[in-house]
């Protein structure tokens, strides 16, 4: 995609005064580093890294029938879920594929606020807007853009703006008024730290952005250490890991189905996705430490120890944390158990690869302590 044809954030001209290296990511030109990968993924792990992730999509969809015309495309329980949280789901196709994945939540008492992918965000919002029926209405919100704080020193920053942010635990959601505006602000984020995500009023994004950098303890992070960090904590992204040809079965994501949700079978694809878990899919996601070599990336194949190719790598990189190199990618459940020996195929050479669990690195979310 040329330069002229991508789409820029509230955030662009910060982004540009501040040195970073522009890449086109999601559509959009989009900040990959300003210091390095490597130092801004660390800065992150030990201190808080400002993200700018206003290329996602933002929308409400409101109406006394929003949650349960939304539920016919997720295949989580939004009727319980209770005021103030939010919760990871994903959107399904009729065969039970991820269109994209999302969250979703109620910060306020106005139906629900959800966010999905950049790359996707125009395909899922026609797809709602053609589908949803009743009294449901998607409203677009593209007149707000999305920040990220992520990191251990977020929540002690965020606090000093407002003090009952230092309240919230993983998932909370609220809407309140932060920096002097409207904002929708939730205790989450896709590193595997702790940290919030805020939604703000464009034209108050770049104000609020050089408020929070004006802390010792904040550093802008560009999408490079976003997705390191992400992989590290084995977060699936969307178009490499799963997409509309993944069930959340094969991509191990069957945290996401609600038990009344199965039992109720109302959802889209709930045939082929009640049958893999009955019966067991052909491929899972599984996570990689490679032993050896060079990183195995994308598109790299796996093979078992006789050197059959069995499936293939979906992400994989160095692990700045671990200090060696992991990855995730999709094969047969029989050689899916933790511990299995197998090989990756990095430049026509093989190299040992040992199945792990993820996230290869432990999370940090702020869970509340149970009263």
């Amino acid at each position: 995609m040329s330069d002229q044809a991508l789409k820029t954030t509230p955030l662009n001209a910060a982004h540009r005064a501040l040195g970073a290296r522009m890449v086109g990511f999601g559509g959009y030109d989009m900040p990959v580093q300003y210091e390095g990968v490597l130092a801004e993924h660390r800065w992150t792990r030990e201190h808080a890294g400002l993200f700018d992730v206003s290329h996602m999509g933002q929308a409400k969809i409101t109406g006394a029938d929003a949650i349960q015309q939304f539920q016919r495309f997720v295949p989580g329980d939004y009727e319980i879920l209770k005021a103030g949280k939010q919760k990871y789901s994903l959107l399904l196709n009729a065969e039970g594929g991820i269109m994209d994945d999302l969250m979703a939540g109620k910060p306020d008492h106005d139906g629900l606020y959800v966010v999905v992918n950049a790359g996707n965000k125009d395909a899922d919002f026609a797809f709602l807007n053609a589908k949803l029926a009743g009294e449901a209405k998607l409203t677009v919100l593209d007149d707000r853009a999305l920040l990220a704080i992520q990191g251990p020193e977020a929540a002690e920053v965020m606090a000093r703006h407002e003090p009952v942010l230092a309240d919230m635990g993983f998932m909370d959601s609220a809407r309140l008024m932060l920096f002097g505006v409207d904002c929708y602000v939730s205790r989450s984020g896709y590193t595997g730290e702790d940290g919030y995500e805020i939604s703000v009023p464009n034209a108050d994004a770049e104000r609020v952005w050089n408020l929070l950098l004006s802390d010792a303890r904040v550093k802008p992070i560009g999408l490079g250490a976003r997705d390191s960090l992400r992989l590290e904590a084995g977060l699936p992204l969307h178009g490499h890991d799963i997409d509309a040809g993944t069930t959340p079965v094969e991509a191990a994501l069957t945290f996401a189905l609600s038990k009344s949700r199965k039992e109720a079978a109302d959802f889209n694809g709930a045939e082929t996705i009640l049958k893999q878990l009955a019966d067991s899919p052909s491929r899972v996601r599984i996570g990689l430490h490679v032993k050896e070599g060079a990183p195995a990336r994308e598109g790299a194949e796996i093979a078992d120890m006789e050197g059959n190719v069995i499936g293939k790598i979906t992400s994989g990189g160095p692990s700045p944390t671990l200090g060696h190199n992991i990855a995730m990618g999709y094969v047969p459940p029989a050689f899916a158990e933790l511990g299995s020996d197998l090989k990756v195929i990095v430049r026509g050479k093989p190299a040992a690869a040992e199945v792990v669990a993820t996230p290869f690195v432990a999370t940090r979310y702020y869970r509340k302590p149970k009263a």
